[in-house]
């Protein structure tokens, strides 16, 4: 087993996370959290999704830290089946975040704002 520490997202979720830290001052730490929610909050599999790896490079601690396990887990519930440790890191995770940035950019625009974004998530707020 060979395992993979470090990953590097499609030029678009770059592109998005640049977009929405000069607007937000989120930094991708943060907004990479956002966007696994929002896909796996889409509760179907990412198995087929494609895109590029032409992006930001992150590492797995600055993605998963020492919640690892329960991504993984959340993951799995997904995908209705347990992933091995080489699919799960980087292809399963990177694949969540592509497509999850691109739910986050929507969300956010639909907010349009960081405070309402936030209501947003929470259920509270007007844009729901």
């Amino acid at each position: 087993m060979r395992v993979v520490f470090r990953l590097k997202t499609s030029k678009k979720t770059e592109q998005i996370f640049k977009e929405l830290e000069s607007r937000t001052h989120l930094k991708p730490f943060t907004l990479v959290k956002h966007a696994i929610a929002w896909s796996v909050k889409e509760d179907t599999s990412v198995a087929d999704f494609k895109s590029d790896s032409l992006g930001l490079e992150l590492n797995r601690q600055t993605i998963t830290g020492d919640y690892d396990i329960y991504f993984k887990v959340l993951i799995e519930q997904v995908e209705n089946r347990q992933i091995n440790e080489d699919d799960y890191f980087p292809f399963f995770v990177k694949a969540h975040i592509d497509r999850g940035a691109l739910i986050l950019l929507d969300m956010y625009n639909h907010a349009g704002s960081l405070d309402r974004y936030i209501k947003q998530t929470l259920g509270v707020g007007d844009t729901v």
